[in-house]
C-alpha cells in the first residue's frame, strides 16, 4: 500500500483499489471501501467473491448499480457474467445471490440496505456509516447465508 487511503474524503477523488485495505464482508467475501458519502449515503465497492459465497436475503432501501468485471453473480433475478451491468432499484428484493466461481465486481451502493434474517425480520442495515466500521476494523458482519446466529 502506497498511500493511506481516505474514503470518506470530500471533493475529487481518485483511488487505486491497491491502496485500500480488503476487509471480511462474510464468509468468502471481501471488500475494498473505495468511497462513502455521510452528505448523500452513497458508497462505491470492489467487492471479490470466493466460489461458494453467498449473500443472505436482502432488500434495497436505495438503488444501487454494479459492474462485474470477473466470474459470475448469480441471483433470483438472472445471472451478471463477466461484463455485464446490473441496475437494482428501490425495493429490491433479492432471496439468493451466489457465485460458484471466484467473482469480482464494483458496487455502486445510492443508500441502505436491509439484511435479513431466516423469519424475514431485519438482521442488520448495511449504509456508508456501517461500512465505514467495517473497513476500519470495528464492525464483524457478516453478509452471507451461513452463521446468521453468530452475526446478529
Amino acid at each position: 500500500m502506497t498511500v493511506q487511503h481516505d474514503a470518506g474524503k470530500l471533493g475529487d477523488l481518485i483511488v487505486n483499489i491497491n491502496d485500500c485495505h480488503e476487509v471480511a464482508l462474510g464468509t468468502g467475501t471481501t471488500i475494498r471501501l473505495l468511497r462513502y458519502s455521510e452528505e448523500t449515503g452513497d458508497w462505491v465497492l470492489w467487492v471479490h467473491m470466493e466460489p461458494g459465497a453467498t449473500f443472505a436475503p436482502h432488500w434495497h432501501l436505495g438503488h444501487g448499480q454494479y459492474f462485474v468485471t470477473k466470474g459470475e453473480l448469480i441471483y433470483d433475478v438472472g445471472s451478471a457474467p463477466a461484463g455485464t451491468y446490473g441496475y437494482e432499484p428501490i425495493g429490491s428484493r433479492h432471496n439468493e445471490a451466489r457465485c460458484d466461481e471466484v467473482t469480482e465486481y464494483l458496487f455502486m451502493g445510492h443508500g441502505a440496505v436491509a439484511f435479513l434474517d431466516d423469519a424475514g425480520e431485519i438482521r442488520f442495515i448495511l449504509n456508508h456509516e456501517f461500512l465505514r466500521d467495517v473497513a476500519k476494523g470495528e464492525v464483524i458482519s457478516n453478509v452471507a447465508n451461513e452463521g446468521l446466529e453468530e452475526a446478529a
